[in-house]
């Protein structure tokens, strides 16, 4: 006769657990009392809070506005409900096992990954009912009639954030991995999630500040941002970093590479093997790549027009110097990119052809289609963060690294409030998260003229739009050969933004389409063979990028060595490899410079 106990949970000593939980009690109040003290001047509330509560209760107030469309989709829960009450009923009495789930999870949730998710028909239950809540909400909102474009966008964002925000892996007793490892910790999990949540506000000063992986695992020049190379200029805005040589030839035209600086340079130059600045390096270009300041209350006067002069145009005058070259190629990213579009305008516009060819990544020029940043980009939300910003002169980096999270909010905030306070566990070493979390300020008028001028009245895409420097510049009067790279799942700068690009500037320009996102769609180097790229020989002019798309080829891998077969007969005849030092600029100090270790 068999064991019936053997197969019963080991519940926790009760006296082990309670010894637990007052020890959560004593570290917490310590804990609180330190926190409420550093955040006695706590930050100001932030604007898209308001936002998303207003949003969200003028699109209830709509659906509840329409009787009958509510009624319908009360009934359909309701059937799909029934089904569930019935299914986990049978499966409780020990009856039709086999049976399939009411409603799916998509194959890409990885919420759900525990097994008792599907094998107990408790736990599928409450699976199957959050997911049915969560279809139902979004064809609610969906659904809302008399809203323009803009607001529907900001409906359908705030409501996914309530759906991520209710799901049951996210609570303690509705997840059976937490509540597993609670017995076998004897609770000791919940105690320390509680410390890892205390210590997270804390340094939040008040707001969350979740540590998404070990930052004391990384070190930038250590073991992240390690390809050599020299500091060979700097200014008020930036240090120029010019790479060592990997080939005994290089091509003549330096390449300036020009990141965001919403982020630091070395997504870039993470590690050797999945470094851009290292692999471009290899095929033999001479490497320039602005590394910008970190602001401070010194920079709250800085413009776009600043980061025009005294960051690209100083660096091209800088690389000429370095190298004797007149004449360079350049590539931007993100804002990078947005940057050398308003700079190759300005200098067609002065006479000035010294960029040869340029590569825009992820870059956007039109910001009618600007994805979901347009959310947090309405005329409240940005005077209200105008205002909240005058008095420090610059956007503090963590707000901007919130608003970043929430695009990707399963990924990159509940998983860790899952992994970090419920399962009380540290977060693993991860280089991409070391430098998410090692985030950027933004100058008060900089931030403001770009919210303002590019995503509230798009005047980069109009002639004249925009003066710099005392120019009115004109994208359409663009002639230098362009490449533009998007990726297809990006929510930062969407792919069918990028393409508009195409219909703006008037000299030759290639397209390339890359499979994942903002970042791993960018930072996908060949020998990993991961995602895929699109291509279009046609050549011809395709009014929008859905046209475009349909005459494309898929090509497995990395769209890198495309890019590069493009740039290369582009950046001159091959000459002897350049060593960082050895021209008209003498090195200030090695790579990855001073400049990037500046925290916010």
């Amino acid at each position: 006769m068999s064991d019936q106990n053997s197969e019963k949970p080991a519940f926790p000593d009760p006296s082990a657990f309670f010894a637990q939980m007052t020890q959560m009690a004593v570290e917490g109040q310590k804990a609180w009392a330190g926190w409420m003290t550093q955040a006695a001047a706590a930050a100001e509330p932030r604007p898209d809070a308001a936002e998303a509560a207003d949003t969200f209760a003028d699109a209830m107030s709509k659906v509840r506005a329409d009787p009958a469309a509510l009624m319908a989709a009360q009934t359909e829960l309701w059937t799909g409900y029934q089904q569930l009450f019935l299914q986990t009923s049978q499966r409780l009495l020990g009856q039709d096992e086999e049976a399939q789930p009411v409603v799916r999870t998509d194959p890409g949730d990885r919420r759900f990954r525990d097994p008792a998710w599907d094998e107990s028909p408790v736990f599928s239950f409450l699976k199957q009912s959050y997911l049915l809540n969560a279809e139902w909400l979004k064809k609610m909102l969906a659904a809302v009639e008399g809203v323009d474009s803009e607001t529907a966008q900001k409906i359908d964002f705030y409501g996914r954030q309530v759906i991520d925000a209710l799901a049951p892996t996210n609570f303690a007793l509705t997840n059976p991995s937490v509540l597993r490892e609670t017995m076998e910790t004897k609770g000791a999990n919940l105690t320390r999630g509680y410390e890892n949540f205390m210590a997270d506000m804390k340094n939040g000063q008040g707001q969350p500040s979740i540590r998404q992986t070990d930052m004391t695992a990384f070190e930038v020049g250590r073991n992240i941002a390690v390809s050599p190379g020299k500091v060979v200029f700097q200014n008020e805005m930036l240090q120029l970093i010019q790479y060592a040589p990997t080939t005994e030839q290089v091509f003549a035209r330096p390449l300036l590479i020009i990141p965001p600086w919403i982020n630091k340079f070395y997504i870039l130059d993470l590690q050797p093997e999945n470094s851009l600045v290292r692999w471009v390096a290899d095929q033999g270009y001479t490497v320039f790549l602005i590394s910008w300041v970190n602001p401070d209350e010194r920079h709250r006067d800085k413009g776009f027009d600043d980061y025009m002069t005294d960051g690209v145009l100083a660096a091209v005058d800088a690389v000429e110097k370095a190298t004797g070259m007149s004449q360079v190629t350049a590539l931007g990213y993100c804002i990078g990119g947005t940057l050398l579009s308003a700079t190759l305008a300005w200098m067609q516009a002065r006479g000035d052809d010294r960029i040869k060819a340029a590569t825009f990544l992820t870059s956007q020029v039109d910001f009618t289609e600007a994805g979901e940043l347009r959310v947090f980009t309405n005329e409240t939300q940005v005077a209200a963060l105008e205002k909240q910003v005058a008095e420090k002169g610059y956007l503090d980096g963590g707000a901007m690294a919130w608003t970043f999270n929430m695009l990707r909010a399963n990924d990159l905030i509940w998983s860790f409030v899952i992994n970090n306070y419920l399962m009380g566990k540290d977060p693993p070493a991860f280089d991409l998260l070391y430098w998410n979390a090692d985030a950027t300020r933004m100058p008060a008028r900089m931030l403001s003229f770009y919210l303002r001028r590019m995503y509230l009245e798009n005047k980069l895409a109009q002639p004249g739009g925009i003066e710099l420097a005392g120019v009115p510049i004109d994208l359409t009067t663009i002639k230098t050969p362009s490449f533009f790279q998007a990726t297809r799942e990006d929510h930062i700068a969407p792919f069918r933004s990028v393409y508009k690009a195409m219909n703006l500037f008037s000299g030759p320009r290639r397209f390339v389409l890359a499979g994942s996102g903002h970042i791993a769609g960018v930072v996908n180097p060949p020998a990993k063979g991961k995602y895929q790229h699109w291509v279009n020989e046609d050549r011809k002019e395709y009014a929008v990028a859905d046209d475009w798309m349909a005459d494309a080829s898929e090509v497995p891998g990395s769209w890198w060595p495309y890019w590069h077969k493009w740039l290369g007969p582009k950046s001159g005849k091959k000459v002897a490899a350049r060593v960082p030092g050895d021209g008209g600029l003498k090195p200030i100090e090695d790579a990855p410079g001073s400049y990037v270790l500046v925290r916010s």
